[in-house]
């Protein structure tokens, strides 16, 4: 499975790259990567139309589990998946920006 760690999905994102979160509502609420579109894994099957096609994007969770079980779904649904290894964690370790509060104005 594609995986990337968060220093490589900085560059990705700086880069114009497309992300999925596929956490719960109050765990987005409460923070997140900037940008992106939010879908809770469970939904995911039901929304693949809001799911680009032919392009790769990232998926990312709290530590990377979420993502890992999400990123195989899409893959063999025939997405470029990339798992983000570590997930929110790492990337709030690491320092990189975050964002809080409802999800009003970005994709969710």
């Amino acid at each position: 499975m594609p995986e990337v760690d968060v220093d490589e999905l900085s560059g990705r994102l700086a880069d114009g790259a497309m992300m999925l979160d596929v956490r719960e509502v109050g765990e987005v609420e409460e923070v997140r990567v900037p940008g992106g579109i939010h879908i809770p894994l469970q939904l995911v099957p039901g929304r693949l139309e809001e799911i680009p096609v032919g392009e790769t994007f990232y998926v990312i969770c709290a530590v990377g589990g979420r993502s890992r079980s999400a990123v195989e779904f899409l893959r063999d649904a025939g997405f470029d998946a990339v798992n983000v290894a570590g997930g929110t964690k790492a990337w709030i370790a690491a320092g990189f920006r975050t964002a809080s509060g409802p999800l009003e104005g970005e994709a969710s």
